[in-house]
């Protein structure tokens, strides 16, 4: 038996063991062994019986919780074994909260703590009440805007928001024993930072890593920030490309719009607020990267991420309300949403950079973009680049033998996007794959007198 997340070995008792008992208890409980090395190997233990004593009392003193304590044998040597159940509620060490994370015993301080609180007490972040605010200070504009597109999403009924914004408030769960929650005056306050600054966004256009040429910053309710980040990207710092379909004027822009909304409202709806740091939006000439700080839960990797998940909300309060005006779902799909939408218009696959209390994506550019001199700009007409479809055929035709790590390298285009766009074309038979390994080759399949045919 190995130490883990539920047992550790001492071979002496100290008091500053009392530590990790703290530890055990904050997080889901587990042993100490005392008279043990950390190969497991027994070495025995003084005083055994007065240490049967000493140990729940001063545990029950200092921590103020009770633990088991045995005596066990092996091999004609004593050792203790302490017993320790995960408490319901936080539990600390002369005013220090410990928890037992993996194999190791850490301190909980700042952002870590406040979660570990919250999550003890059974509140969530976004739940906890501010005292002092009323309703009528709320702002009419964005229920409007939450009623208006809750019926729109299909996700509320009419007769559901024909009430009073108080109701409202109350069925959405944004009241907590009579007060506004930290939800509610996000989602709906004109001016939230007047009790959690940070709550805004900020958008820059970066010439180079250290040239700034314009930004902006978007305040208000969460409600209202959410189409407006949106139409200010679209408007202000991206060019489209023109083009006409007959008389139909076309708009090309270089990242699809339903995957930078999507990006947009999932970073506001999920950050952490309580870092009071606002949400980033960095546009350069051939990319975007959208970062804001977060809180995942414990037990996921960036696996977890990026693959199929449940939906497992940091703001479960702002995600519902978010959910029911339509602007995100309830699925944990919306990173696989912005995938798709990247995929059909062409684009890489967005890369995600996480860390443990942040997260960045960033998008890549259809094509090359002229930076704009000014904010007001007049979108120029240039011709579209290949998409990505065309520049893995155009790599294929030259050598059919070449390897997918190959082509992305040739390409400039994510190994992962290759991968997903060949699979893709697979299925609709525009390509296939004669013989393995490395002595395979691709087929391009062609259109001529009126069927498909393959050439090599």
């Amino acid at each position: 038996m190995a130490e883990s997340q539920n047992i550790e070995w001492k071979e002496l008792w100290r008091d500053e063991y009392i530590k990790w008992i703290c530890g055990f208890a904050n997080a889901q409980g587990g042993k100490i062994y005392i008279g043990k090395k950390d190969d497991g190997t027994v070495t025995g233990i003084q005083d055994s019986k007065k240490f049967l004593e000493d140990i729940p009392n001063k545990v029950r003193d200092i921590l103020g919780i009770i633990v088991d304590v045995n005596l066990l044998t092996e091999n004609g040597k004593d050792y203790i074994e302490i017993c320790v159940n995960p408490n319901t509620y936080p539990v600390n060490y002369k005013g220090e909260y410990h928890y037992r994370s993996g194999s190791t015993k850490q301190l909980l301080k700042e952002q870590a703590l406040n979660h570990f609180l919250l999550r003890k007490t059974g509140l969530t972040w976004d739940s906890v009440p501010i005292q002092n605010v009323s309703i009528q200070e709320l702002r009419n504009d964005s229920f409007d805007i939450f009623r208006e597109q809750a019926v729109k999403s299909k996700r509320m009924d009419e007769p559901d928001i024909r009430i009073s914004n108080g109701q409202l408030l109350d069925n959405l769960n944004l009241i907590n024993e009579g007060s506004l929650t930290r939800a509610s005056v996000l989602l709906f306050h004109h001016n939230p930072e007047k009790w959690i600054p940070g709550s805004y966004v900020k958008i820059a256009y970066f010439q180079s890593e250290s040239d700034i040429l314009y930004q902006d910053e978007v305040h208000g309710s969460l409600l209202s920030q959410a189409d407006r980040v949106v139409d200010l990207i679209y408007t202000k710092y991206l060019k489209g490309i023109i083009s006409y379909q007959n008389i139909t004027r076309i708009e090309t822009y270089p990242y699809p719009k339903e995957a930078i909304r999507e990006a947009v409202l999932n970073a506001i709806s999920h950050k952490n607020y309580a870092t009071l740091v606002p949400i980033q939006i960095r546009i350069y000439n051939e990319k975007i990267m959208i970062a804001n700080d977060c809180v995942f839960p414990e037990d996921w990797t960036v696996e977890d991420l990026m693959g199929p998940h449940k939906s497992r909300p940091y703001n479960p309060l702002i995600a519902n309300t978010f959910f029911r005006a339509g602007f995100i779902e309830a699925w944990g799909r919306g990173i696989q949403k912005i995938k798709d939408s990247c995929i059909s218009a062409g684009n890489d696959i967005p890369e995600y950079h996480v860390k443990k209390e942040d997260i960045m994506v960033t998008f890549r550019s259809l094509r090359k973009v002229t930076p704009q001199s000014t904010p007001q700009s007049t979108p120029q007409s240039t011709p579209q680049s290949e998409t990505a479809d065309e520049r893995i055929i155009e790599a294929i035709t030259i050598n059919p033998s070449v390897s997918q790590r190959k082509i992305a390298a040739i390409t400039g285009i994510s190994y992962d996007t290759v991968r997903y766009r060949m699979e893709h074309m697979k299925k609709q038979g525009i390509i296939t794959r004669k013989g393995n390994g490395r002595s395979g080759k691709w087929i391009i399949a062609t259109i001529k007198d009126g069927g498909k045919h393959c050439h090599e």
